[in-house]
């Protein structure tokens, strides 16, 4: 198992954005599994002829939606996903909740919001 991942040059999509996609798709997937040691920034951006900034981009989005964790000096990983995503999913229904609370919105019309969200967030994936 290896990290795999192609940047096209022509693309209309950032380098940055193929490169988080990408890794998020092989996470997602399975193909890279928790715990997989990424490469350095400065060495993955050799391997794709980028710049490191434009890998450390990737990688800081990818940390911020939990999908790796950098742990200081010994690298960066596949973070266990799912607890990430569902803490933050919890974090965000909070949030939410009392917003909808200080805009006083009953329970019906605030979750009757979220299914309309849900819904127009998910129509075309």
């Amino acid at each position: 198992m290896a990290l795999q991942i192609t940047v096209d040059p022509d693309s209309a999509t950032a380098p940055f954005e193929q490169i988080r996609a990408q890794i998020a798709d092989q996470v997602r997937s399975g193909t890279l599994p928790v715990g997989y040691k990424l490469p350095t920034v400065r060495g993955f951006a050799g391997e794709l002829g980028l710049a490191a900034n434009t890998v450390a981009k990737a990688y800081r989005a990818l940390e911020s939606d939990g999908v790796i964790e950098t742990r200081g000096r010994h690298g960066t990983f596949v973070a266990a996903a799912g607890d990430a995503a569902a803490r933050e999913a919890a974090s965000a229904a909070a949030a939410y909740a009392q917003r909808a609370r200080r805009l006083g919105l009953d329970r019906a019309a605030a979750l009757t919001a979220v299914e309309e969200a849900l819904r127009a967030a998910y129509a075309d994936g």
